[in-house]
């Protein structure tokens, strides 16, 4: 019975390393074509804070970005973060989904989708961390912990 179920807990350790493999390259190819530097920080940073920031781009209606979003409100609580919501409806909209939600980070509303367009974004959500001084250090495409955002942000500090 033993060996039974150390063949499928090995069997189960290889699906999830394979998948997890098979999910960073997937966001790695998807991140390819971004264009992080079409986003001027300057005029969404109001204090000249030397922090790492993280944009966050995502839109009400996208599955992934749901899941996340808790994700994205604890970063937001120890670093700084703004978030654009693409085709997500009007300013309205979007803050009934952010207290629906129980959500307070900053939000830019990219109503027609010009602002992601031109970031060359088109998947959601999107994450791009920005070193202190303004330039980007890291980019992916889909779910990302607590953790590994949180990581990310104390190596983009760090710079």
């Amino acid at each position: 019975m033993t060996s039974k179920l150390k063949h499928y807990a090995k069997e189960t350790l290889y699906f999830i390393i394979t998948m997890t493999i098979f999910a960073n390259a997937i966001s790695l190819y998807k991140s390819q074509d971004l264009n992080p530097s079409a986003f001027d920080l300057n005029s969404v940073i109001v204090s000249n804070d030397k922090k790492p920031i993280l944009l966050h781009i995502w839109a009400t209606w996208c599955p992934t970005c749901k899941m996340e979003a808790g994700n994205i409100q604890r970063i937001s609580e120890h670093f700084n973060v703004i978030t654009i919501a693409v085709k997500s409806g009007t300013d309205k909209d979007i803050q009934k989904y952010m207290k629906e939600h129980d959500l307070n980070f900053k939000v830019i509303n990219d109503g027609d989708g010009t602002l992601s367009a031109k970031l060359h974004i088109n998947a959601f959500p999107t994450t791009i961390i920005y070193y202190s001084n303004k330039k980007s250090v890291f980019s992916e495409v889909g779910y990302t912990s607590t953790l590994g955002l949180w990581l990310r942000m104390l190596w983009a500090g760090m710079k």
